[in-house]
């Protein structure tokens, strides 16, 4: 098994400054699943509880001369600490005299006091005068069995809601949530078919609500005389025009920290049978009102029973 790549000037900007700082607050270990065409950065795929995600790169919009080769249809799979990833690529990043010389590959070396070669994800640097190369250690390369489990994982969670609301004030909703995780510990979302967003955090002394209308529909709507959309929460289909569920407040404000990837939108959307909430986050081409298709970014909460609050 094999994988080397140069990481471009566009791709270490994306990493370092953006991505790798948001995906921390996701937690500090994840797993990077690389394929012919694509990079993953993959949080709790293979758990059932707690919070998904899923970042996905296109090879370009991060590698050139991109090579991988592997007896599992050139697929690897491998878990890492996102903290020595960005420490050893800020490093790197700061001795490179040229994003074309700044090399990432999978190496096994002989670490002091072992008889056993270790895999690590080096970094190599080549600057006007010296060379410097950061190891940053990884697990065990996942097996054939073990990455066809992390496949099937990885298309259940791209599977996305009939219905997804879109909201640009990320700023206002940061605010708002902030207030709200001082009051309780769950959270009710309600989104409806006709383009609505509705937060509501409650305890024995006090209700707080946040409400975003006239928002972007994705998918399946609803035209304003066809139901309002209100109920309660957990039910699926709420009113005929909208579905509601309860998540943590803890996950919904943990997921609202990929504002440091610094998206532009973020489409919110329930699951099938009210099973989950998905939140989507959208990215622009610099300088345009285009998504850029090159990368995606979502997490998927899991929701609690009704009775959990």
């Amino acid at each position: 098994m094999k994988f080397k790549a140069f990481l471009t000037e566009n791709g270490v900007n994306l990493l370092e400054k953006r991505f790798i700082p948001a995906l921390e607050k996701m937690g500090k270990i994840c797993h990077i699943y690389l394929t012919r065409d694509h990079a993953f950065f993959l949080h709790n795929l293979l758990f059932n509880d707690g919070v998904q995600s899923v970042a996905q790169f296109r090879k370009e919009s991060l590698f050139s001369d991109y090579r991988i080769s592997s007896q599992n249809d050139d697929r690897i799979a491998f878990s890492l600490d996102l903290s020595l990833l960005f420490r050893a690529l800020r490093s790197s990043a700061a001795i490179s005299s040229s994003s074309d010389h700044l090399q990432i590959k999978l190496v096994k070396k002989l670490p002091p006091n072992s008889t056993l070669p270790m895999p690590f994800l080096a970094l190599e640097t080549k600057g006007h005068t010296s060379a410097v190369i950061h190891d940053v250690p990884i697990s065990k390369p996942l097996s054939r069995a073990q990455v066809l489990e992390l496949q099937t994982a990885l298309d259940d969670a791209q599977d996305l809601p009939r219905t997804l609301v879109g909201v640009q004030e990320l700023g206002r909703l940061l605010s708002f949530v902030d207030r709200m995780k001082q009051l309780g510990d769950v959270i009710s979302v309600l989104i409806s078919k006709h383009g609505e967003l509705h937060l509501k955090v409650s305890n024995t002394l006090v209700t707080l609500g946040a409400e975003f209308k006239r928002l972007m529909v994705v998918g399946e709507r609803a035209e304003r005389g066809a139901g309002a959309a209100g109920g309660v929460a957990g039910n699926d289909d709420v009113g005929g025009g909208g579905s509601s569920v309860q998540v943590s407040m803890k996950h919904f404000a943990k997921c609202l920290q990929f504002h440091l990837a610094k998206p532009d939108c973020a489409f919110y959307g329930v699951g099938a049978h009210a099973g989950s909430l998905t939140v989507v986050f959208q990215f622009f081409v610099p300088g345009s009102r285009q998504t850029d298709k090159s990368i995606s970014l979502h997490c998927r909460l899991p929701v609690l029973d009704p009775g959990s609050s």
